[in-house]
């Protein structure tokens, strides 16, 4: 695989990595070692716009025939957030386990990564470029790629929805939308920002698709999910970006749960359904895309 520069496959579970996942929480590791049963995790780096960068991939251990993939974004900020090992055999092994291959990368400036964290200015080409690693990886079906993220992830996946036609389906949830206004919502947001992008407004836009819903591509299928006792991100992005994309007439599915926080701890067997269901249908089974127009009796 040309594309690929460094690729390691990362088994059994070691001890380190049983006992974070214990101290989170019992079931975590439950879950981690019942999904190593069935999965395989390889860490992977790999070059975009000259940099290395560090990335994971997870996939089935029987695979028949091309496999769907899914790009999956994280969330976070340099080394808060970022995919660990964990995270592969938990959330990201139990939705490979739905029969699908997911590709994550730790963007520039992340763990194991060149260059720096410009929050999705010019690493969203680190995501963006997954799909030539895609287009190489042993049993990957290329015509068949979604894209998943929370949080910041979900900012990363409204951007590269905006600059390409190729993704198939995509999953949002507690992503951040209004990056002008998040400052009046999280003490101490404007100086993470500055940190980051700078002081001009037109960074902030630029990571606000509140402010271009239009660029929103209209033929992916799009599920946004936010809790409304998110203390992160101001579930009010996710509800008046919703609006937007009403006008726009993206297709999306939009779910605002009740008490849930950033993560959606409180609703996450039903959140899971959701997103397993939303990519068995337009992904795996190709379904066509919902009539938006005016209809019925």
């Amino acid at each position: 695989m040309k594309k690929i520069l460094l690729l390691q496959e990362l088994r059994p579970l070691s001890d380190e990595v049983r006992q974070r996942l214990r101290e989170i929480s019992n079931e975590n590791l439950k879950l981690a070692l019942e999904n190593e049963k069935y999965v395989n995790v390889y860490r992977i780096e790999y070059l975009s716009r000259g940099l290395k960068i560090s990335g994971y991939v997870v996939e089935p251990k029987q695979k028949h025939g091309k496999l769907p993939c899914i790009i999956w974004n994280r969330g976070g900020t340099k080394d808060f957030g970022a995919v660990v090992t964990g995270t592969c055999y938990t959330r990201m092994a139990s939705l490979a386990r739905q029969g699908y291959i997911l590709f994550a990368s730790q963007y520039s400036g992340g763990p194991g990564s060149e260059g720096v964290d410009d929050w999705g200015d010019k690493n969203i080409e680190d995501v963006l470029i997954l799909r030539k690693i895609i287009k190489e990886w042993p049993g990957a079906d290329y015509e068949a790629i979604g894209m998943m993220g929370g949080s910041r992830g979900g900012l990363m996946t409204y951007r590269a929805l905006s600059l390409v036609k190729w993704i198939n389906v995509a999953v949002v949830y507690a992503a951040p939308a209004d990056e002008v206004n998040s400052p009046k919502f999280r003490k101490g947001w404007r100086d993470h920002q500055i940190s980051l992008y700078g002081k001009q407004k037109k960074e902030q836009i630029k990571r606000s698709a509140l402010y271009w819903p239009e660029k929103i591509y209209k033929k992916t299928p799009l599920l946004i999910m936010h809790g409304s006792a998110d203390w992160r991100v101001n579930a009010k992005d996710s509800i008046r970006l919703a609006e937007k994309l009403y006008q726009h007439k993206v297709p999306f599915r939009f779910i605002v749960y009740e008490g849930a926080d950033h993560g959606l701890t409180e609703f996450k067997e039903e959140s899971d359904k959701q997103v397993y269901s939303w990519f068995e249908r337009f992904l795996k089974n190709k379904e066509r895309l919902p009539n938006l127009k005016l209809h019925g009796k």
